[in-house]
């Protein structure tokens, strides 16, 4: 019998092109359309950390008479009925960010009828979403309060919704929210996974609104102080998995409920790698993942002299190898590159 204090997570990783799936159908295992040949499990008691990888034709001798992992074999492997794919596989979110002090793009975008323009063009450009913001959650960025964040925000969704363009509001404010969704917004993204603001979860049950839960520590004035984890994958698994409950004792139905590991926020260098390299382990959570990577700082870590609009090529290179991890929702500013390489991957990686 199992201890209450042992927990396991599973990590499929061995990806395998839909071409090359010549092995029998016990010898892999289909996660988020990909094909996967091992699985990496890991055993958390109290605190003490053990990992075991196995081929997945291997994984049911193991699990046999494991309760606890058959059933988290058995969510990694689920299909999610989440309605914003209709019948696309990836889906990108563009960022739109109507502040002064943004990190990468900060004060470009405060006049109207740019912020239009701007939004038009990204779904020419192969957008689904437009992700509007107006508050900087950079590092160390200043709270900004709700009646100026919707008076930045609210002129280009009521303009965009006459477009009809589809649209997620970046806030954390709950009267942000609702102006939001009634002028048009169709999902909410919240860096703080609905702890900032105690009403915000009354607005997403009362207009069935999907949304996107991040994790950050803290706030975003002071998530780089409390950059301190056990284990920076299994504390944010742990966190985003505790949202997901309070969501669901609300009354949100989990396909309305996007996950986000929110790398750059409250992570160092090491830590965000880590995320990276293992984000495969999150899709037992039984939600679709999101993954904002788009010209942060851990790729000018790698590429010592780059400025935030210079890391196209590891915002690429990034979104690619999440994407062979079963991720495939992509938040980026620079669509029409991005979009590009998404779809060649997806081409190439045809049955």
């Amino acid at each position: 019998m199992l201890s209450n204090n042992i927990k396991y997570y599973l990590r499929p990783f061995g990806f395998i092109p839909p071409k090359d799936l010549y092995r029998q159908k016990k010898e892999v295992i289909e996660v988020k359309g990909n094909y996967y040949s091992d699985i990496e499990i890991t055993k958390k008691e109290n605190k003490k950390i053990s990992k075991v990888s196995l081929l997945v034709k291997d994984f049911f001798k193991f699990a046999d008479k494991n309760k606890q992992l058959q059933n988290q074999f058995n969510a990694l492997t689920k299909k999610i009925n989440n309605q914003i794919f209709k019948k696309k596989k990836s889906l990108i979110f563009s960022i739109l960010n109507t502040t002064p002090d943004s990190f990468s793009d900060g004060g470009e975008n405060l006049n109207f009828k740019h912020n239009h323009d701007k939004a038009v063009q990204m779904i020419k450009n192969g957008a689904d979403f437009v992700d509007i913001g107006g508050e900087s959650t950079r590092p160390g960025a200043n709270k900004v309060k709700p009646n100026d964040e919707i008076l930045r925000v609210l002129p280009t969704i009521q303009s965009l919704n006459r477009k009809k363009i589809n649209m997620s509001l970046d806030t954390r404010n709950s009267t942000t929210m609702e102006m939001g969704i009634l002028a048009g917004v169709k999902i909410i993204n919240d860096v703080s996974a609905l702890k900032n603001d105690k009403k915000s979860i009354d607005i997403i049950r009362k207009y069935k609104t999907p949304i996107i839960l991040m994790h950050m520590p803290g706030t975003p004035k002071t998530m780089m102080k409390k950059a301190n984890y056990f284990d920076v994958v299994l504390d944010v698994y742990d966190f985003l998995e505790e949202r997901i409950k309070f969501c669901e004792s609300k009354g949100i139905d989990r396909k309305n409920i996007i996950i986000d590991p929110g790398i750059g926020f409250g992570k160092d260098f090491e830590q965000n790698i880590k995320l990276l390299n293992q984000l495969s382990t999150f899709h037992t959570l039984e939600c679709s993942v999101m993954l904002g990577i788009s010209r942060k700082r851990f790729i000018s870590v790698i590429n010592k002299d780059s400025e935030p609009k210079d890391r196209l090529g590891g915002t690429i290179s990034t979104t690619i190898h999440a994407m062979m991890q079963g991720i495939n929702i992509h938040r980026v500013h620079d669509v029409k590159e991005v979009r590009q390489a998404i779809d060649i991957f997806e081409k190439l990686n045809e049955k």
